[in-house]
C-alpha cells in the first residue's frame, strides 16, 4: 500500500527541544532528575524516560535535592516559586513558542486588560498560562462560550498554542462581535498551523488517515478531528499494534501525521506495517521489486556497491592502470564492517530504524555469515597482491571490529566515561571517514610502481570529504536515537543546523579541490566528474531540510546512491 507520510509529522520545536534537554541531563548521570508532570503526552516516550531513571512528580515539595525539568507547556508562577523554594536545581524546557504567550497574558494584563484565553480549561499549557493573568480571566474553548461571558470593556485573546485554527478563528470574530475593541492575538504555534493544514491538504489525496500519537495528547486528537471533518475514514493509534489490516482492505493509498509529542521510531513502525499492507490496484510484481530494493537496502549491499563505484572512479583519479580487484576489496570490506557493527553496536537501531532493526534480527545468522565470507574473501584477494596489502587490509579489519567492542573490562567500566572508541563524541563519522580513506585511497598504494602525490592527496581529501559528510548526514537522520542511548555525535553536540551549515561548507570546499586540481595541474580533468557525487549529497542535504522526503529507506538510498554517478562516469571515461 502507498504510504503518504506528512513532513510535519513527529515531535515539534518545543517538544524535540525538551526531549533533548532532558535526555541530555539523563545521560550526565548526576543525581535524580524528575519532570515536573509528564513531559509529554505519550505513554511510550514516558516509560522510555523511566526506564532511564527519569521520574515525573506532580507535588515536589518533600524533595529536597535532584534536578526537575518544568516540560514545554510551561507552570504557573506561583508554582516555579514552590520549586525553587525545594532546593532542586530547576532546567526549564518550557517551549519558547509558550513563553511568548505567557508574556502577552503578563504584559496586557498589568495593563489592566482583561485576559481571555482560548483553550481546554484543564490542559497543562492552559493551567500555566492561567498563572500569569494578573486581573479578570476567562478560558473558553468555543464560539458558543462567548456569549457567556459579562459585559467587558477591555479585552485581549489568546489561543492555546496547539489550538485547531479554525475554531479559533470563529471564536474570535464571536469575540469582535461583542467587544469590538478586543485586542487579537494569533498565539498558535506555526508548527501547530501547518501540521492542521497539511493534514486537511492529505485528506484530499487519500482513502483514509492515519493518526499517530498518545491517546491524552490535545494535538494529536485535533489531528484527528480535523481528518473526521472530512468525512475520511481516520484511525487514531498510538503504536503499530492497534492496526488492523482489515480497516484498510480495497485501499491504494493511506496518509500519515503524528502528534508533536510522537517519536520517530512510534511513527517509521506504523509508517512499515501500513506499507506491509497489500493496496488495491498493487502487483505481485511491483510488491517483489519493493520488497528486493529493500533487501539490498538494508543488507548493506547497496552501500558496498556504492564504494565500489567511488572506488573505481578514484582509481582513475590516482592515475593508476584500472583494475577491478582494489574496488571489490573496498567494497567487501565496507559490506563486511557495516554489517558486523550493525550486530555489535547494539545502542540506538531500534529507535533510529525500526525496519532495519527487525530485519537485522530476522535475517541475523544469514547477515554475519555473508560477512565473515567477505572478510575472508577480501583477505584471501589480498594475499594474492602482496603481503603488505595483506597485512594492511588484516589490520583495518581488526580495527573496525574493535570499534564497537568494549575495550575496558566491565567491572571497571564506571571508572571510564568511555569503553569504546564509538563512545568518543563525533567517533563515528570521523571514523568511517578515516576507513574509507583507507581502503578506497591508501590500500591500492601498495600495489602501484610509482604514485603521483599530488593526485594522491586530492584523492585522500575527497574521499575523506565525501564519506564524512554521508556519514554525518546519518547522524543528522538519527540523531533522536543516538541522544536517546547517549552517544554523542556532531549534530548532537553542535545542533541540526550548524551541522547541516557545515556539511555544506565541507562540500564547497569540496568541490573546490576538484575544480583546482586540474587547473593547478595536480590532478587529471577527471576530477571534474567527480563534482557530481558531491552535488548529489548536497542535493540530499537540501532534501532533508525541505523534507521533501522523510528518514527511512528512500532517503538512505539516496544518500548511497550519490556515489554511483561517480563510477558511471568513470565508465564512460575509460571508454573515450
Amino acid at each position: 500500500m502507498k504510504v503518504k507520510l506528512a513532513k510535519t509529522a513527529g515531535f515539534c520545536m518545543g517538544v524535540r527541544r525538551a526531549m533533548e534537554m532532558v535526555l541530555a541531563e539523563a545521560n550526565k548521570g548526576k543525581g535524580e532528575l524528575f519532570t515536573f508532570g509528564p513531559l509529554i503526552h505519550n505513554t511510550q516516550v514516558i516509560d522510555l524516560l523511566a526506564s532511564k531513571g527519569v521520574v515525573s512528580i506532580q507535588e515536589p515539595q518533600d524533595r529536597k535535592s535532584g534536578r526537575i525539568v518544568i516540560r514545554a507547556h510551561g507552570i504557573p508562577p506561583e508554582k516555579r516559586k514552590e520549586l525553587k523554594n525545594t532546593g532542586m536545581t530547576i532546567i526549564d524546557a518550557t517551549c519558547p513558542r509558550v513563553v511568548r504567550v505567557q508574556a502577552i497574558i503578563r504584559y496586557n494584563s498589568r495593563k489592566g486588560k482583561t485576559t481571555i484565553i482560548v483553550g481546554d480549561k484543564k490542559h497543562a499549557e492552559v493551567i500555566g498560562l492561567m498563572g500569569f493573568a494578573e486581573g479578570p480571566l476567562y478560558v473558553i474553548q468555543s464560539k458558543s462560550d462567548v456569549a457567556a461571558l459579562p459585559p467587558i470593556d477591555h479585552a485581549f485573546v489568546v489561543a492555546q498554542t496547539t489550538q485547531n485554527e479554525e475554531n479559533y478563528r470563529e471564536v474570535v470574530d464571536a469575540l469582535k462581535n461583542r467587544f469590538s475593541d478586543i485586542l487579537v492575538f494569533n498565539t498558535i504555534c506555526g508548527a501547530t498551523r501547518h501540521r492542521q493544514k497539511e493534514v486537511r491538504s492529505l485528506t484530499k489525496q487519500v482513502d483514509a488517515m492515519v493518526v499517530v500519537g498518545g491517546r491524552h495528547s490535545s494535538n494529536t486528537r485535533r489531528l484527528v478531528e480535523i481528518s473526521q471533518e472530512s468525512g475520511l475514514p481516520t484511525f487514531h493509534v498510538e503504536t503499530e499494534r492497534d492496526l488492523k489490516k482489515s480497516d484498510f482492505q480495497g485501499m491504494q493509498n493511506v496518509g500519515l501525521t503524528a502528534g508533536a509529542s510522537t517519536p520517530n521510531w512510534m511513527i517509521k513502525n506504523v509508517f512499515r506495517r501500513l506499507e506491509g499492507i497489500r493496496g488495491r490496484r498493487e502487483t505481485s510484481l511491483v510488491r517483489w521489486v519493493r520488497r528486493a530494493f529493500k533487501f539490498v537496502v538494508l543488507s548493506n549491499l547497496f552501500v558496498a556497491s556504492a564504494v565500489f563505484c567511488l572506488a573505481y572512479a578514484v582509481s582513475i583519479l590516482l592515475e593508476k592502470e584500472t583494475e577491478l580487484i582494489f574496488p571489490l576489496l573496498a567494497s567487501l570490506y565496507v559490506y563486511a564492517m557495516h554489517t558486523l557493527n550493525r550486530f555489535l553496536d547494539k545502542g540506538a537501531g531500534i529507535y533510529n530504524d525500526p525496519d532495519r532493526a527487525a530485519f537485522l534480527k530476522r535475517n541475523r545468522y544469514l547477515l554475519i555469515l555473508t560477512a565473515v565470507i567477505a572478510i575472508v574473501l577480501a583477505l584471501v584477494l589480498s594475499y594474492t597482491i602482496g603481503r603488505t596489502t595483506f597485512y594492511a587490509l588484516t589490520a583495518l579489519c581488526i580495527l573496525g571490529i574493535i570499534y564497537s567492542i568494549p575495550l575496558v573490562p566491565e567491572v571497571i567500566q564506571h571508572k571510564f566515561r568511555y569503553s569504546k572508541i564509538k563512545d568518543i563524541p563525533g567517533s563515528r563519522s570521523l571514523s568511517e571517514a578515516l576507513a574509507w580513506v583507507a581502503v578506497i585511497v591508501v590500500l591500492p598504494l601498495f600495489g602501484m610502481d610509482r604514485i603521483v602525490w599530488s593526485s594522491t592527496l586530492i584523492a585522500m581529501l575527497v574521499v575523506f570529504k565525501l564519506s564524512y559528510t554521508r556519514s554525518a548526514l546519518f547522524d543528522i537522520f538519527q540523531a533522536q536515537g543516538d541522544l536517546i542511548v547517549g552517544i554523542e555525535t556532531l549534530p548532537i553536540t553542535l545542533g541540526e543546523k550548524r551541522t547541516i551549515h557545515i556539511l555544506k561548507i565541507v562540500l564547497l570546499t569540496t568541490a573546490a579541490i576538484l575544480i583546482g586540481g586540474p587547473l593547478l595541474e595536480l590532478s587529471s580533468a577527471f576530477s571534474y566528474f567527480l563534482l557530481v557525487s558531491g552535488l548529489a549529497l548536497y542535493f540530499c542535504l537540501i532534501v532533508y531540510e525541505t523534507r521533501w522526503l522523510y528518514t527511512g529507506i528512500t532517503l538512505e538510498a539516496l544518500v548511497e546512491g550519490s556515489f554511483f554517478p561517480a563510477g558511471i562516469l568513470a565508465l564512460v571515461w575509460q571508454a573515450f
